[in-house]
């Protein structure tokens, strides 16, 4: 693979693509207000043309991502789709397309983002409050210090006692948020793992949920299709085994490692032998 090329902004590379898959938090926006250049960004996009798809590993479905991005200034009508790890999990569960969840039963221990039914809603599946009744786990959200994580240990061997499954709608390990970073349900997941419990996870790096992206830029040529994302673990990685071209940004969940006065290079090059993934490009911000 090529070495990364370094730009300052979109009008760089645009001219090489015409389908855009792009991520969320870290991205276009920290939970709170978007990022300076993001809003004209995509507007400087559409109006070259471009089709536009957003990809994030959130667990909300999409019609709940789509009304926030609203409220935070984007106008999402410039969109082809909205790809959320969330909707894709509600999908899966509706159709029975996560075999480790078809006769396991159909109580579980749901943890959401505050009184967000939504990930759940029109299934044929209800929540517990204790571990015991549980015949699953299903984390779509999280929001605690990432020190604080161990916190669910308990939870977690009670859960692999009873050989429980882990359903995890959000891989993220870390999030982005106004204040800083926080842990994300991907950190809980990966300690149940590491215990030994089964983890299933939705979202990226994990093909389907980029096969849905594809879905919404048919008629696309792979090769004219860039995956934009701050996560080498997650967004560079899966647009790695999409065989898709990527572009990494330097301002979102490894900010710190491009702290002023480090090198550039040397910082990318720690996290691509850290994570895995290698983008094709790499710039500062989302921006023009």
């Amino acid at each position: 693979m090529s070495a990364p090329i370094f730009v300052d902004g979109l009008h760089a590379f645009f001219e090489h693509f015409d389908g855009f898959i792009i991520d969320q938090w870290g991205v276009l926006h920290n939970g709170s207000a978007p990022y300076e250049g993001a809003l004209e960004g995509i507007e400087h996009l559409k109006r070259h043309g471009k089709r536009l798809v957003l990809l994030t590993n959130s667990g909300r479905r999409a019609s709940t991502n789509e009304r926030r991005m609203r409220e935070l200034g984007f106008d999402t009508g410039v969109l082809e789709g909205i790809v959320t790890s969330g909707e894709a999990t509600w999908s899966a569960l509706r159709d029975g397309l996560l075999p480790a969840f078809g006769n396991v039963g159909k109580r579980c221990y749901f943890v959401t983002n505050g009184s967000d039914m939504g990930p759940i809603e029109g299934l044929d599946i209800e929540p517990v409050d204790d571990i015991g009744d549980a015949d699953f786990l299903y984390f779509t959200f999280l929001q605690s210090e990432i020190d604080d994580v161990p916190q669910f240990d308990p939870l977690l061997e009670r859960a692999l006692a009873r050989n429980l499954p882990f359903l995890c709608s959000n891989p993220d390990r870390i999030a982005v948020t106004a204040n800083g970073m926080t842990a994300a349900p991907g950190s809980v997941a990966a300690r149940y793992g590491d215990m030994g419990g089964e983890v299933i996870y939705v979202g990226k790096p994990h093909r389907p949920i980029y096969e849905a992206c594809l879905a919404h830029l048919d008629g696309v040529d792979h090769s004219r299709i860039v995956c934009i994302g701050d996560s080498i673990e997650h967004d560079i990685k899966g647009a790695n085994n999409m065989n898709l071209a990527s572009c990494f940004i330097e301002n979102g969940i490894h900010k710190d490692a491009f702290d002023k006065g480090a090198d550039a290079g040397q910082a990318l090059e720690k996290l691509v032998a850290e994570h895995g993934g290698r983008p094709t490009y790499v710039m500062p911000g989302f921006r023009w």
